[in-house]
């Protein structure tokens, strides 16, 4: 089978990566770090699996899904990846084989390739769509319940200790160097989350902002908005720096609106 991997971290994606080398059968044919270059990129290789994440700048997993279905061409099978189990609704609606959540475990995945190659040899011109699997169910069973995954307390790692800080205390997380960094207040370390979209599927989703693909902000913890080229804005938190964090083009218009700027 051909694949294509699309997100919009390069860590992610090299999983991936490799754990579909270790369960082997399938061929990466290419990568993508956004919607545009996704379609571009099964435009080109005409893959028959998309794994494909949610959350990225510019198009959203979900319009690059029904971009896909919208073609005159047959579309590949699309297995979503995300941490965020918010929106396992709408992968029903754009008819994915499986949903899959971060961080992924390769034997949900080797299930999630048997049952795209299932799809794949079964007749598609029935123009049904297939029956939801269990994973799908589970998840929304899940969601129907109110249940949801947070933490109340994060870890984080200063030089060798890990110190328990409480969630509504963290100023902001950023992505360098490939690790994560927490700064609150009075500690400033690393996480051992492998991305920002994992440790923010664990904090509150109305609280916490992903701004920028490097920045996850606590919009209680903003001291200044500057305005800046384009129409953008820099963030200037209320850490001991007043550390600058740029907001991406995809989040201002956000911002302007939550904020009425």
């Amino acid at each position: 089978m051909r694949i294509v991997v699309v997100d919009d971290e390069q860590l992610a994606r090299d999983e991936l990566c490799y754990q579909l080398e270790q369960i082997g059968a399938a061929e990466v044919v290419a990568q993508a770090a956004n919607g545009l270059e996704a379609l571009a990129a099964v435009e080109r290789h005409e893959p028959d699996i998309v794994l494909l994440d949610v959350q990225m700048p510019g198009l959203t997993g979900f319009e690059v899904a029904r971009r896909l279905l919208q073609r005159d061409d047959e579309s590949p099978a699309l297995i979503f990846v995300t941490a965020f189990d918010q929106h396992a609704i709408e992968a029903f609606e754009v008819n994915a084989v499986d949903y899959l959540l971060k961080p992924v475990d390769v034997g949900r995945l080797e299930q999630a390739l048997q049952r795209a190659r299932r799809r794949l040899s079964s007749d598609r011109g029935q123009g049904q769509p297939p029956p939801l699997n269990d994973q799908l169910e589970r998840i929304v069973k899940m969601m129907s319940s109110g249940r949801q995954v947070r933490r109340d307390q994060v870890a984080v790692k200063v030089g060798e200790r890990f110190l328990l800080v409480h969630a509504d205390d963290i100023i902001y997380a950023s992505l360098a160097d490939e690790s994560i960094n927490i700064v609150t207040g009075h500690v400033s370390g690393s996480s051992n989350y492998r991305t920002l979209d994992d440790l923010q599927a664990r904090l509150d989703p109305d609280v916490f902002w992903r701004v920028h693909r490097s920045h996850l902000v606590n919009i209680n913890k903003i001291k200044e908005i500057v305005p800046w080229f384009s129409r953008n804005y820099i963030l200037r938190m209320k850490d001991a720096k007043s550390t600058e964090i740029p907001v991406s083009r995809s989040q201002t218009k956000r911002l302007r609106e939550y904020l009425k700027l």
